[in-house]
């Protein structure tokens, strides 16, 4: 799966917010996401981040996964 930082994924569960949609800060083993609700930072396993990817957004395009 191509995940590359500026992404914008939307991911199946939601964030605590509310908030479905994730910014890519960072890629490698671990992915650093921001929530585009409350700006709040987390650090994904790569492999759990895959697994909860529903769409991948790139400059305005939908990506096929």
């Amino acid at each position: 799966m191509d995940v590359r930082p500026g992404d914008i994924l939307q991911m199946k569960k939601s964030h605590p917010c509310g908030c479905k949609t994730f910014l890519v800060l960072r890629s490698g083993m671990d992915f650093k996401i921001r929530c585009t609700s409350c700006q709040h930072e987390i650090m994904v396993p790569r492999l759990k981040c895959q697994k909860n990817i529903r769409k991948i957004i790139r400059d305005g395009q939908e990506v096929p996964l």
